[in-house]
């Protein structure tokens, strides 16, 4: 099979597809294996993409409570996904889009959709074959555009759940449509140790493979999540029970760091196995290099810092994932390791800011929406602003950031946000004016990317290195630009702004050792290869900072 297409012409490329379903629990990091043997595939050159199907009705995560779900993750296209398309962009450093994440919900939408059309010539619509057909075209989709050497799907959910089954069933039909040499089923399962009788136990992976078995499907790599290493014998004893290889039995030790796993799987041959089963030929070894500088750098720090992220999902901490891993990116990039004090906005207020933020270095401010919690943000930029500590505010930590300099330096004492507080008489936050004819909840917010053009001689400029930036968006409240002379006479820099709508998307106080807010969302862009500068830079204030107090 050919990587690149002949000289002058496109690349022509027949994918193989490649199918990651779970077992015996949820949550046992599906997204993980299938990100990490994607980064080893494509650093041997093969052009990889990765694509989640999650089996609930919404049409997207959007509406869901970051409780339910985490954070929900936007891409270039203004998709709002699953937040494992956060990992498979960070450990691949290639964008996804809306097609890399499709739901039940999706699925049935369309068929409805069709249906209502009349698309179907009057049969009656049902699961096989309509809502199997409409899975397995967005399946084929990514492949279809050929860019990619190999598709890889992750089915969402457990094997054996009643949503799954249709998912499962597009997979058996894909094999006999594709042929067994373009498909490949990678089965993920728990091996439990029970300390009690001393033992590794295979019964639920075997029951796992079972199941999966009973729908049609055969896995052909089964990966073993486990505590401790898995003898020979049990791989033996996996392999004859689950109809494997016994090279096909892997190991996935639970590991330090979730970007130590594509060098576990390496270790364990999985790559390898992936290539020789779907028929490719590819005698390139995967270069890890840069990967590995990453981890020596992330695991052997020379500075360490203390940040408070201050937001009001803090229980959860999957609600703020990618500001997380934009911390470890930053992190590395500094050779620091930078630990996360997390402090609920609830619980915060003047009085006793000093307590909460006593030996942080730098604060940051989270995204969020709604009323909770809003006096605590404010009070927190207040603290942080009057006491020149490091602050970075992302979207809701913006905005507040402009509540609170209206309030305690330009003399706006009732200033508001108008998503807070509709009848506040200095709206410095307010809706556009598209979004205030806006009834629908889902997918209506401003999302995706949008261009911002940085002020020169402002530390905008200074980080980003450039005038025109593209960055991520999802919110629906803006900087009201009726307030903006005010802002400007008092002394804030409004240091990056929409070309096209002249929208605010980055503020800064100048007389601040370090002190930004942007409207977008940076941290959806950082990589474990391309870090993103602001977290960079707001690391290195805090180091700066640290080290003034010393």
């Amino acid at each position: 099979m050919s990587v690149h297409g002949q000289s002058g012409l496109p690349p022509t490329r027949n994918p193989k597809y490649i199918f990651v379903t779970g077992g015996v629990t949820s949550s046992l990091g599906k997204g993980i294996i299938a990100s990490s043997l994607a980064k080893l595939l494509q650093a041997r050159g093969l052009s990889v993409t990765i694509q989640k199907f999650d089996p609930y009705i919404n049409v997207d995560p959007g509406t869901l409570n970051p409780y339910e779900h985490g954070e929900c993750y936007v891409t270039d296209d203004g998709a709002e996904t699953d937040l494992d398309l956060g990992h498979y962009e960070r450990f691949l450093n290639v964008p996804t889009s809306q097609a890399n994440n499709v739901t039940t919900g999706r699925i049935y939408y369309n068929v409805i959709t069709n249906e209502r059309r009349g698309n179907y010539l009057g049969k009656t619509v049902q699961v096989i074959p309509h809502i199997t057909d409409e899975i397995k075209r967005n399946i084929l989709q990514l492949g279809e555009t050929g860019e990619y050497d190999i598709v890889i799907t992750e089915l969402g959910g457990c094997v054996g759940d009643i949503e799954s089954l249709p998912f499962v069933e597009a997979v058996r039909q894909l094999k006999w449509d594709l042929g067994s040499d373009n498909l490949l089923t990678i089965h993920l399962t728990l091996v439990p140790y029970l300390s009690s009788a001393g033992e590794l136990k295979t019964k639920p992976t075997q029951h796992s493979v079972k199941m999966l078995q009973e729908s049609g499907v055969q896995p052909d790599i089964i990966v073993c999540r486990t505590e401790h290493p898995l003898p020979v014998d049990i791989r033996r004893k996996i392999a004859l029970f689950c109809n494997v290889e016994q090279s096909s039995v892997i190991e996935a030790m639970d590991a330090e760091t979730i970007y130590d796993v594509p060098i576990l799987m390496q270790k364990e041959r999985l790559d390898q196995r992936v290539l020789y089963m779907l028929d490719i030929y590819n005698d390139q070894d995967a270069d890890m290099a840069a990967w590995k500088g990453f981890l020596d750098r992330y695991k052997n720090p020379v500075e360490h810092v203390k940040i408070g992220l201050v937001g009001k999902y803090v229980e959860l901490k999957d609600a703020y994932k990618s500001i997380i891993e934009a911390f470890i990116h930053a992190g590395a990039a500094n050779k620091c390791k930078v630990t996360i004090e997390w402090i609920h906005s609830e619980s915060l207020q003047i009085d006793n800011s000093a307590e909460k933020f006593k030996g942080l270095d730098g604060v940051l401010v989270a995204p969020g929406f709604g009323e909770r919690g809003i006096e605590g943000k404010i009070a927190a930029v207040r603290y942080v602003r009057e006491n020149n500590i490091p602050f970075f505010g992302i979207c809701l930590g913006m905005q507040m950031a402009c509540i609170e300099f209206a309030r305690n330096v330009i003399g706006l004492a009732e200033a508001h946000s108008t998503e807070m507080y509709p009848e506040t008489q200095f709206p410095v936050i307010d809706l556009m004016e598209e979004q205030k004819t806006v009834t629908d909840k889902g997918g209506t917010m401003r999302l995706g990317a949008y261009a911002c053009k940085t002020k020169d001689k402002t530390l905008a400029r200074k980080i980003y290195g450039k005038a025109n930036i593209s960055e991520r968006h999802r919110h629906r409240w803006e900087f009201n630009n009726k307030y903006l002379k005010d802002y400007e006479a008092a002394g804030m820099v409004i240091s990056g702004v929409n070309p096209d709508s002249g929208l605010v998307e980055i503020v800064e106080l100048p007389n601040h050792p370090y002190f930004i807010g942007v409207q977008f969302h940076p941290e959806l862009k950082s990589t474990v290869m391309t870090p993103h500068p602001l977290f960079v830079n707001f690391v290195k204030a805090a180091i700066d900072f640290s080290k003034t107090k010393k």
